[in-house]
């Protein structure tokens, strides 16, 4: 049935992946509307309350914070407008080159593929926290409850078959998520009630609740697929042929060992300003390594033309040679804001009767000698992580502000004293020999948890051992929790090590089945859209989610609510630094390394404009956006370069 010219999709509608979708139609009855896009503010608001029920379009949004590019910009300030296109890169990948099916079918199986040749909804500015502009998209407004995004697909966006993208298109593509990708279900299905279909060019995505930060980012990574291409194919079969897309880049060649992608000159988002002076290479090509030590012997010989490095080792010690010497090989470090938290952490389980007392897990904390593993391991070269989220202004410092006790007052019988009263930090070793300071203070703790040192060995009232076993799947790991488990010992601890291959740690995290385990902890800038899977009770027992530990505290998803529902960038500042303070202050994790600057190196053929505010980028798969805007220095340029872009000196070129 057809109201107002309108249809519904509804989620559970689901279809099978042979055909093309069904679109169920639902009555819709008329209500009242108003309309805001961009930042939610009152003078839009008001501006947006008389629009006779037509949304109040807009180029962009962002729930936090200003838009920094206007409605009439020309590019982003990252990237030159005037870069020649053409020439090659070549890089490489860990990913093997299987088949194009499932719910990304484009070679490289992380965003390094699907970024090049499948337009995106919206793109997210590399230089703003949290900005979305329209690339698919011509239009958006949110409604002023904040539950219903309107979106108008861009007219002129076409397939690579000149086939207009509409939004049967979008509703065939939100049922392929649903059914080739467990991501997809979990991260935009969750929280979408509806899609109204207006016409081929408009819809409304309804949520159950409200929109907040993490649904744009969502959509900012959902994949469209053509209707159309699909009407007599399975998206979801194991095939060879690449599939009908509409990115700049289209696949050209490929086997199991590499994929190349090349430019497509007639792309019809070419000169969009979110895309003006990107992806400038004629091809770009990925060969599989699968162990890094062979791709950077590849890279040495010229093989590869950019590299990241991602052990200091070698950064410190692999790359004094001619080529560096005299410029034809370059190095540099990058300062990368999408990553903040702990790049590294051991995890509690709290199922674990010993971990479930915060003074053990708290003595274990400062077991570890963070300053002696950085001088030895890593040429002091990290920062240990004291915040969640260390690296951005959402970290607690000092002591709770006014704002923050506010927060935290509520609660103030369920959270540890020292929350209110001490700043959280840990103690800092000269990185020679043991801290036995830090040791003394462990013993201290452990014996008022009831543990006694009895021949050499920790025993509870009831003659039993405090044991555990720290696992990894990760075998670089060994060298640095080697050390940890002898200090350990020294406090009477019997620790052990296990290596875990990736089947065995499925399990043991599926089954609980560790005690301690290594693992990531950093989060996307800001992190709004992770909290919940990593620290909320309802993912305590998700044995694969981020709530590895098993946290289970009201207080803490309380401030996890507040923190997604932020009406803007500073409000949930506030919130996430009394959320950090009640999470440290638990001792759920032993918190190591910060993320680091990125660490990169590459042959002297490329030109870059001034990407030093580009910090927000959050291409997957180690394939920043760092050469997004980059080109080949030796090809002409389209017409002279003007105007704001600054471009960087680099290096000498070969014929200076």
């Amino acid at each position: 049935m057809r109201r107002e010219g309108r249809v519904v999709r509804r989620v559970n509608d689901m279809v099978t992946p042979m055909v093309c979708p069904r679109i169920i139609a639902q009555p819709v009855a008329p209500r009242p509307r108003r309309w805001v896009a961009g930042v939610v503010s009152a003078a839009l608001l008001a501006a947006a309350t008389g629009m006779a029920g037509q949304p109040a379009y807009e180029h962009g949004i962002s729930l936090l914070h200003e838009l920094k590019y206007p409605a009439d910009f020309e590019h982003f300030d990252y990237a030159n407008p005037h870069a020649p296109k053409g020439g090659s890169v070549t890089l490489s990948t860990t990913w093997p080159i299987r088949n194009f099916s499932g719910a990304w079918g484009t070679g490289v199986a992380n965003a390094a593929g699907v970024e090049r040749t499948m337009d995106r909804l919206f793109v997210r500015s590399a230089d703003e926290p949290s900005a979305l502009y329209g690339l698919l998209v011509d239009g958006v407004a949110l409604s002023a409850d904040r539950k219903s995004l309107h979106i108008r697909l861009h007219e002129a966006a076409r397939w690579h078959d000149g086939v207009p993208v509409t939004t049967t298109d979008l509703s065939f593509s939100y049922d392929v998520m649903g059914a080739t990708s467990l991501a997809g279900e979990i991260y935009l299905r969750s929280w979408v009630e509806s899609i109204e279909i207006v016409n081929e060019r408009e819809f409304v995505i309804h949520h159950r609740d409200v929109f907040t930060h993490s649904n744009l980012l969502a959509l900012s990574t959902f994949p469209m697929r053509p209707a159309h291409y699909y009407a007599n194919r399975d998206p979801g079969k194991v095939t060879l042929e690449p599939p009908l897309v509409g990115g700049p880049y289209r696949i050209a060649e490929f086997d199991r060992n590499h994929v190349t992608y090349e430019r497509v000159d007639d792309y019809w988002g070419r000169d969009l300003p979110v895309n003006r002076g990107r992806h400038n290479f004629g091809t770009i090509r990925y060969d599989v390594y699968r162990d890094a030590t062979v791709a950077r012997e590849a890279f040495r010989k010229g093989l590869l033309d950019v590299f990241w490095e991602t052990d200091v080792r070698y950064w410190n010690t692999s790359y004094d040679v001619p080529a560096l010497r005299t410029g034809r090989l370059l190095k540099d470090t990058r300062r990368v804001g999408k990553s903040i938290g702990q790049e590294q952490a051991l995890t509690f389980n709290l199922n674990r009767e010993i971990f479930r007392d915060p003074r053990v897990r708290e003595a274990l904390t400062l077991a570890f000698d963070f300053e002696w593993q950085n001088r030895v391991f890593h040429y002091g070269s990290q920062n240990r992580a004291l915040s969640y989220f260390a690296g951005s202004s959402l970290a607690a410092t000092g002591l709770p502000s006014d704002d923050e006790m506010a927060l935290l007052a509520p609660h103030r019988d369920r959270i540890p004293e020292r929350v209110f009263t001490e700043p959280f930090q840990l103690p800092v070793s000269v990185g020679q020999g043991r801290h036995r300071v830090a040791l003394e203070r462990a013993r201290n703790l452990l014996a008022d948890a009831g543990w006694t040192l009895v021949d050499g060995r920790l025993e509870n009232a009831q003659g039993r051992p405090l044991t555990l076993e720290v696992a990894t799947q990760n075998a670089w790991a060994k060298r640095l929790l080697l050390p940890y488990v002898e200090s350990l010992a020294t406090l009477g601890i019997e620790a052990s090590l296990r290596l875990l291959d990736n089947v065995t740690a499925v399990r043991f995290k599926r089954e609980r089945r560790f005690d301690m385990y290594f693992r990531g902890l950093d989060f996307l800038n800001p992190p709004m859209s992770q909290l919940r899977g990593y620290f909320g009770s309802a993912n305590a027992e998700v044995g694969m989610g981020g709530n590895l530990a098993g946290i289970r505290d009201p207080v803490v998803d309380d401030l996890i609510d507040r923190a997604m529902r932020a009406p803007d960038m500073e409000s949930a500042a506030v919130v996430c630094r009394a959320l950090d303070r009640v999470l440290l202050w638990g001792f759920y994790h032993i918190p190591l390394n910060m993320p680091a600057d990125e660490r990169f190196l590459y042959w002297d053929k490329f030109g870059r404009a001034d990407d030093s505010a580009a910090v927000f980028e959050y291409l997957e798969g180690g394939l920043a956006r760092v050469i997004d805007s980059w080109w080949v220095k030796d090809i002409e340029p389209e017409s002279p370069a003007h105007g704001a872009v600054r471009v960087m000196d680099r290096g000498r070129s070969p014929s200076d």
